[in-house]
């Protein structure tokens, strides 16, 4: 799911390794000006990786300064990414009863619910999502006003033997069958989640398009995931040569993806900051970048980490409900704060914490709000 995006690129090994000793022990003055050398190139090559990561650090810390703008809350746009128990049979009555009395008095509006995945030829077994309709009239019966979207995805076989080619135009129009799929079934829109998605790739465009034209047609929406905004210029290409994972699409692919869709939500979230003020200044620039480039009438979402894990691409202590709602305030702010098409949108509902919901509280909804 959108847990991420993958680990962030890791650099190349070190070329460190073994100095080669010089044989025969110490050898005398000679030795000197070979081992001040080979310590200076050390240093050189220490202070060539140390220096720009923290300059980017300092910069992300400098990025989170200040105060957001009065009136950058939560614009009853939000969204929610929902795990698969809610479809399969799992869910009860019961169970949406206390979704409703969690979710009232939020700006939550949209609920993406895990309904696939994808069959890596494009196609949906029915089987997936057998208690799909009872779901969507129990929310229209408990919170009205709430759409259900059904979110779809799949691994991509990019780099890899197996997943969903995009490149075949037969697997694009499988998936175009399954939206209206579930279309039929009753969802109120189609969200999608294909990963690893390069920069740049035309043919998933050419399927937003497609797909576009089906949602229209039956007046549902059309969401997506998106994987987050280069950080520097190009670093997408730069970290494909590291990893098989692009941890980041470039911005204008970002703003071809954004024209084509309703509803645009950041994955900001797996950033491998390592600090709260770094990962919320690094929001705050994901939210500018997206902003930029995102056509005010396509409703763009910044992703919140509703989930606890430590390891190098997500520290848990550092990526805070709180520090992402900042950030997300931060950027808005500073970028186009009186954007109406602008929400927040946690993951994941069976990962959520009352810290969670606390920070999202206090933190996006308007002031006073409980």
């Amino acid at each position: 799911g959108p847990v991420g995006a993958g680990d962030a690129a890791s650099p190349p090994e070190s070329a460190g390794g073994d100095c080669a000793a010089v044989p025969g022990g110490r050898a005398g003055g000679r030795r000197g000006p070979w081992g001040r050398r080979v310590r200076r190139t050390v240093l050189a090559v220490v202070l060539l990786l140390l220096v720009p990561l923290l300059a980017v650090e300092t910069a992300l810390r400098v990025n989170y300064m200040g105060d957001p703008a009065d009136g950058t809350y939560t614009r009853d746009r939000d969204a929610m990414w929902l795990g698969h128990a809610w479809v399969d049979g799992r869910k009860k009555d019961a169970d949406v009863t206390a979704l409703a009395r969690r979710l009232k008095d939020t700006g939550i509006r949209d609920l993406y619910v895990h309904s696939g995945p994808l069959e890596h030829d494009g196609t949906l077994p029915k089987s997936a999502y057998p208690r799909a309709r009872w779901f969507i009239d129990a929310v229209h019966r408990e919170l009205p006003g709430v759409r259900v979207q059904a979110f779809l995805g799949d691994v991509l076989a990019n780099g890899g033997p197996d997943g969903l080619e995009l490149g075949r135009a037969g697997t694009r129009a499988e998936v175009v069958r399954s939206a209206r799929q579930v279309l039929d079934t009753g969802y109120d829109g189609v969200h999608l989640d294909l990963e690893p998605l390069h920069s740049g790739d035309r043919d998933y465009l050419s399927l937003l398009d497609d797909l576009r034209a089906v949602t229209r047609d039956r007046d549902a929406q059309l969401s997506v995931a998106a994987h987050q905004i280069d950080p520097l210029p190009h670093l997408h290409s730069v970290a494909g040569l590291f990893a098989d994972h692009p941890k980041w699409w470039s911005q204008k692919f970002f703003g071809q993806v954004a024209r084509r869709v309703d509803q645009i939500a950041v994955m900001s979230y797996d950033t491998a900051r390592p600090l709260e003020s770094t990962y919320g200044g690094y929001v705050a620039q994901q939210t500018s970048l997206a902003l930029e480039v995102t056509p005010p009438t396509t409703h763009l979402l910044m992703g919140l980490p509703f989930y606890y894990e430590s390891n190098p691409s997500h520290w848990g202590h550092a990526e805070t409900v709180a520090a992402a709602v900042r950030g997300a305030r931060l950027g808005l702010s500073r970028t186009d704060p009186d954007r109406e098409l602008f929400g927040v949108a946690p993951y994941i509902d069976f990962a959520a914490t009352e810290t969670n919901w606390k920070e999202y509280r206090e933190g996006w909804l308007r002031p006073g709000a409980s």
